[in-house]
């Protein structure tokens, strides 16, 4: 359902979530996250144009979280690497779905309101604090 950027992403801020205290680096984060780092280098570039992490230069440098863990949503996750690609027209062209989804592309689109309602629901807070379902550092 979701892009496997959008997973490493989402793995990379429950990392830092998981990390409060200082920055880490993206080696540091793609070892916790078994996460290339040259892709997890380009992941993490997304979060922070989206400003969702912060960056730091140096020898004390890496990377943070910029807003609260309540404050960050699944959804804001995937919108920064990899939005939800929701149906509006008829992917094959039919002319005859041109005003309106048939029945299998409504149904399809509909799953996917329903899974974008959810991700928009479910902050990174909420993620740490499920304990039934092991966050990937959790194992």
């Amino acid at each position: 359902m979701i892009s496997q950027t959008a997973e490493y992403a989402l793995r990379a801020v429950v990392c830092l979530a998981e990390d409060p205290d200082g920055p880490l680096t993206t080696q540091e984060i793609a070892l916790r996250t078994q996460v290339p780092a040259g892709y997890l280098a380009k992941v993490l570039q997304g979060l922070a144009k989206s400003g969702l992490v912060s960056s730091q230069r140096g020898p004390s440098g890496g990377f943070t979280l910029s807003r609260p863990l309540t404050e960050i949503t699944v959804l804001d996750v995937l919108n920064a690497v990899d939005p939800l690609k929701r149906i509006r027209s008829c992917p094959l062209g039919i002319p005859s779905h041109r005003d309106h989804l048939c029945s299998l592309h409504r149904r399809l689109d509909a799953a996917m309101a329903s899974a974008e309602e959810s991700f928009r629901k479910t902050t990174i807070a909420d993620l740490l604090g499920d304990s039934e379902y092991p966050t990937p550092l959790q194992g």
